[in-house]
């Protein structure tokens, strides 16, 4: 009797705590601050945030279901609590607002602990804007989604709509996660990148549906430690780490993992691009692994004399280091004859290139075919295209 007394008062004292701990979740909904479906929900949101933020427990900022507009928003820690914004709707950009003063729709920065999630969806009405940019590449536009100096976070269950310019911009973060995020563009938006991420660690974008008009995922200067995983791509300009070189004070690249990923009728598979006439920067253990292509351009590309729109000296040699790059089981389709292409700088030769059971097939009449400069790769497996079968 005592014993199953005893078990009775343990259970309700978990039971208690259980509902305790739920209890001190503070919620802050939007509505609850003024905000109403079709209106502009800043002022509410940022309302919203500040208590949240200020609390000394876990707490939740949340955006219920329907339709809102938004103006551009900057949400700042340090908060005193690990935070969440839970957007379930709608959220809308307003299509003639100003961005912030860090270039973006929306920012969130210096917050340890936070999570974004919900379901909803970020619609940046970029469709009402491309149009303008002439040959300026949209910069001017604003972000979707800015994440800078978050530290501990986790993004997940959300969408980015047809974002103005980028649809995610990663800066100086660590120990951030993306998971089953969702990028929708058409494939001629301009510069609408899906997730780029510079000068951060601890990157990972695990379970994601990205098709955008530019690259799916973009890795710049500075990022170590990161990994694309079970990521499908397209349409797009590939996974593409760089371009690198173009900028003073660029910092090294180390420790990229893209792997289990599929690209579809993008224009770029995997890629790495830098700039000819760069600067002095490196770039390191950076692997590909068991990737899917779907009538691909340029399945898989070293490019160091990535120069677009004749921008830059293309007979200086890049400067850009690389060394410790592996390709292996990659197979599926390529829409261009030359299925790999590794361009290495006269300057400084690609070392430590692996390359391993690959099967390419050029969509073609022709075999696919492979081109090399400045590269001695380590072949292993069967390679087809066999690797360097002809000099660029």
């Amino acid at each position: 009797m005592m014993k199953g007394m005893a078990k009775f008062v343990v259970a309700k004292l978990v039971l208690v705590l259980l509902v305790s701990t739920t209890r001190a979740l503070s919620v802050f909904d939007v509505t609850k601050e003024g905000a109403k479906i079709g209106s502009d929900i800043n002022q509410a949101l940022t309302s919203s945030w500040s208590k949240a933020c200020a609390s000394t427990i876990p707490s939740k900022v949340l955006i219920p279901k329907g339709i809102f507009l938004l103006s551009p928003v900057t949400l700042e820690g340090p908060c005193k609590a690990a935070i969440e914004v839970e957007v379930q709707g709608t959220v809308k950009a307003l299509t003639n607002s100003k961005v912030t003063k860090e270039g973006s729709w929306i920012t969130f920065q210096r917050i340890e602990h936070f999570t974004l999630s919900g379901g909803g969806t970020f619609d940046g009405q970029g469709a009402k804007t491309w149009g303008t940019c002439g040959n300026n590449f949209c910069k001017t536009l604003p972000i979707n989604i800015r994440f800078d100096f978050i530290i501990k976070g986790l993004v997940h269950n959300i969408k980015s709509l047809n974002s103005k310019q980028f649809h995610i911009n990663v800066l100086g973060c660590n120990d951030l996660t993306f998971q089953r995020v969702n990028i929708i563009a058409p494939a001629d938006s301009p510069n609408t990148d899906g997730i780029h991420i510079g000068r951060s660690s601890g990157i990972n974008i695990i379970d994601s549906n990205i098709g955008t008009g530019d690259d799916c995922v973009s890795i710049g200067d500075g990022s170590k430690n990161i990994s694309v995983t079970n990521v499908k791509c397209g349409p797009g300009h590939g996974i593409s780490i760089g371009s690198l070189g173009k900028f003073e004070k660029e910092e090294p690249v180390l420790g990229i993992t893209v792997k289990n990923c599929t690209l579809t009728n993008t224009d770029n598979g995997v890629r790495i691009k830098t700039w000819p006439a760069s600067t002095v920067n490196s770039a390191s253990m950076i692997h590909f692994e068991n990737i899917i292509m779907n009538n691909v351009s340029n399945p898989i590309l070293i490019d160091q004399v990535y120069c677009p729109w004749n921008q830059c000296n293309a007979k200086v040699p890049s400067r850009v280091k690389l060394s410790n790059i592996s390709f292996k089981r990659i197979r599926g389709t390529s829409s261009t004859p030359v299925a790999m292409k590794l361009v290495c700088s006269s300057g400084m030769p690609c070392q430590g290139v692996e390359v391993a059971d690959i099967q390419l097939k050029y969509l073609g009449k022709e075999p696919a075919k492979s081109e090399c400069s400045n590269v001695k790769p380590m072949i292993s497996g069967v390679v087809n295209p066999p690797a360097c079968s002809s000099k660029a």
